[in-house]
C-alpha cells in the first residue's frame, strides 16, 4: 500500500482507496490544487478540540501529499495562526513565520486568504509583511488570479461594520462584512472575466443555507447576489466553521472545509486535492476528515 492510499482516510478512520470518478485521466484532467483551512497554528497547550501545535504536523503531512501529487498551486482559506495566552505581538508573530516557512516548503505557488484569527494581535500589515502569496498576490488582502482558463477569486471579509479592518482583536468574529470597494471590485472582476470563476474566502457566503448567521458574512445575501447575476461562478470554498458544510444554489456549490486544526494525530487531519476539469466538473478529492465530493457543473 503506497503513502497516498494509506493517508487517504475517511468515513470515520478507515483507509479507503479513492473513490470511483474522483481519479481523472490526464486528457480531461485541467487543473488541480492544495486545499487546506483553519490550521490555528501556535506553541501552547490544547483547548477542547483544538490541538494547536500539532498543525505543524499535519500541514507537513499534507504537502508531502499535494508535492507528490505534483497540484498546480496551494490555497489556504485563513486562521493560519493562532495567539498565546496572554496574547503577545511578538510572540504571535513568531507563530506565523514558523507555519509560513513550513507552508513555503510547497514546490509550487502558495497563496492566502485572510482569517479573523490571523489579525489576532497584529494588524493585516503586520501579516502581509510575514507571508508570501504567490506573485501579484502578494501584499494584497483580496485579489484574483486565471490559471489554465478558470479564474480564480480571493475575497476579505474580514472588515468591521463600518467597513473597517479587523485589527490587533480588535473586532467581533461575529460581525464580518465587505465592503462597498471591495464589492465594486468584486463586480468589475466578474464582468471581465470570459472564463468559469471560483471563489475563495474565510467567513461563509452561503446564509441562505440554515447555517448560522454567527459564522456567515454580514452582508453575505448581497455578495450571494453579484455571483449569481455574473452567470460564471461555478463553487465557492470556504474555511472557518470548523466542522464543514455544503449548500448548492443557482447553479453555485458552496463548500465549507473542515478545519485542520481539530482533533489529535495520527487520526486526525483534514486536507484535500481538488480537480477542476474542461467542463467546470470540480472533484474533491479528500483526506482524513475530509470527505471526497464531486460537485458537477449545473
Amino acid at each position: 500500500m503506497d503513502r497516498r492510499t494509506f493517508l487517504k482516510k475517511s468515513c470515520g478512520g478507515m483507509v479507503v482507496v479513492s473513490c470511483p470518478g474522483l481519479n481523472m485521466t490526464e486528457k480531461n484532467k485541467k487543473i488541480r490544487f492544495g486545499l487546506i483551512t483553519d490550521l490555528h497554528f501556535a506553541r501552547k497547550e490544547k483547548w477542547e478540540t483544538r490541538y494547536y501545535e500539532q498543525s505543524k504536523q499535519k500541514l507537513q503531512d499534507a504537502i508531502t501529499v499535494f508535492n507528490d501529487e505534483k497540484v498546480d498551486f496551494l490555497i489556504e482559506l485563513g486562521d493560519l495562526k493562532d495567539q498565546g495566552t496572554p496574547p503577545d505581538k511578538v510572540q504571535t508573530l513568531s507563530f506565523l513565520d514558523e507555519i509560513e516557512n513550513t507552508l513555503q516548503t510547497f514546490n509550487g505557488p502558495v497563496y492566502h486568504v485572510l482569517g479573523n484569527h490571523d489579525m489576532d494581535s497584529i494588524s493585516k500589515q503586520d501579516y502581509l509583511a510575514h507571508t508570501r502569496s504567490w506573485n501579484d498576490a502578494k501584499g494584497k488582502t483580496y485579489y484574483s488570479f486565471v490559471r489554465d482558463k478558470f479564474k480564480f477569486i480571493v475575497l476579505d471579509g474580514n472588515f468591521n461594520e463600518d467597513s473597517s479592518d479587523y485589527n490587533c482583536g480588535n473586532f467581533q468574529w461575529t460581525k464580518a462584512m465587505i465592503p462597498d470597494d471591495q464589492k465594486m471590485w468584486l463586480q468589475k472582476e466578474l464582468e471581465n472575466s470570459k472564463y468559469p470563476v471560483i471563489i475563495f474566502v474565510h467567513q461563509l457566503l452561503d446564509a441562505f443555507s440554515g447555517i448560522s448567521r454567527d459564522v456567515c458574512i454580514l452582508n453575505a445575501d448581497e455578495i450571494v447576489q453579484i455571483l449569481e447575476r455574473s452567470k460564471n461562478v461555478i463553487a465557492v470554498f470556504q474555511g472557518h466553521h470548523h466542522y464543514g458544510h455544503y449548500s448548492f444554489k443557482d447553479g453555485i456549490h458552496y463548500f465549507t472545509m473542515k478545519g485542520m486544526i481539530e482533533g489529535s494525530l495520527p487520526e486526525n487531519n483534514s486536507f484535500a486535492v481538488v480537480e477542476i476539469d474542461e467542463d467546470a466538473n470540480i472533484y474533491l478529492d479528500g483526506y482524513f476528515k475530509c470527505e471526497d465530493k464531486i460537485m458537477r457543473k449545473s
